[in-house]
């Protein structure tokens, strides 16, 4: 099987703070370096590294062959990623010593994705692959139309949150990924419960208490505690734990394995500085034999 990800390419900028910057204060960074992120890019990684096939959907610059490369090193396929006359996007990321951040995105490149590079790309499809896709590209709502009508498993993971977005793509969804802050943005938006949205599948993460799974035809509501570990970095932990969900299910896992998997790979995550760079493989969960 195979996953479709379209999904941002970004450069990643680090400036690692005191704390995180304050309306009108001008403060010194500790430290700085670059690196590959951009959700979709995270995501790509972590469903390689996870041992499943993805193929990459986006573009960049000229200014951006070196994440081209990048990705193809770590084993993505990017054959489908467009060079166009845009800058590649980047995000200017603040951590804190805490390992929280606060994120500056800049979309650039990934602003021009079209309906018909997409539509190109997904007649290699069948109707056992997954289409995966998040909000910081252009063409959400038409990648999705024709991923569901060609049978594929639809999977958005609604971040940066848009309620508007989501409700764009609402119809056409088999899977919803969010946060605890975004799931209570959507249900007030939408004013309508969680258990109550018309999709199958809505996985909320909920940082240091874990992750909650909610099946809406079966009515269930599953509880999976976090992983205790000693943050230094929250960054992209929230992609890697969707990546490696998306790969478990891709191999075939049931759900709660996949879920499992996507803790382990997160949790290791933010015990490390960086982004699409530093994202665990399977082995590096195995070594690490997290409960």
């Amino acid at each position: 099987m195979t996953v479709f990800n379209l999904g941002s390419i970004n450069a990643d900028l680090f400036y690692q703070v005191p704390h995180l910057l304050a309306p009108g204060e001008t403060l010194a960074a500790t430290a700085h370096n670059r690196g590959l992120g951009g959700k979709g890019a995270n995501m790509s990684v972590a469903i390689a590294r996870a041992a499943a096939r993805v193929v990459h959907i986006g573009a960049v610059g000229t200014d951006g062959r070196w994440a081209v490369e990048r990705l193809l090193e770590y084993g993505v396929d990017t054959r489908h990623i467009s060079e166009v006359s845009e800058a590649t996007g980047h995000a200017i990321i603040m951590v804190d010593p805490q390992g929280e951040n606060a994120i500056l995105i800049h979309p650039g490149a990934n602003s021009t994705v079209l309906e018909t590079h997409i539509e190109a790309v997904l007649k290699d499809a069948s109707d056992g692959d997954t289409f995966l896709f998040q909000n910081e590209t252009s063409a959400q709502r038409e990648g999705a139309a024709l991923a569901s009508a060609r049978g594929l498993r639809v999977v958005y993971a609604a971040a940066p949150f848009d309620a508007d977005a989501v409700r764009a793509v609402l119809p056409m969804l088999d899977m919803l990924v969010m946060n605890a802050v975004e799931a209570e943005q959507l249900s007030a938006s939408l004013k309508v419960a969680l258990p109550d949205l018309p999709v199958r599948d809505v996985i909320v993460t909920l940082g240091g208490e874990g992750c909650r799974w909610l099946n809406t035809d079966l009515g269930t509501d599953t509880q999976f505690p976090a992983i205790p570990v000693a943050p230094v970095d929250t960054t992209g932990a929230g992609d890697t734990f969707t990546g490696f969900l998306i790969a478990g299910l891709d191999r075939g896992l049931p759900m709660e394995q996949a879920i499992s998997l996507g803790q382990q790979a997160g949790a290791i995550m933010v015990t490390r500085r960086g982004t699409a760079d530093v994202i665990p493989d399977l082995k590096d969960i195995e070594d690490a034999r997290l409960a």
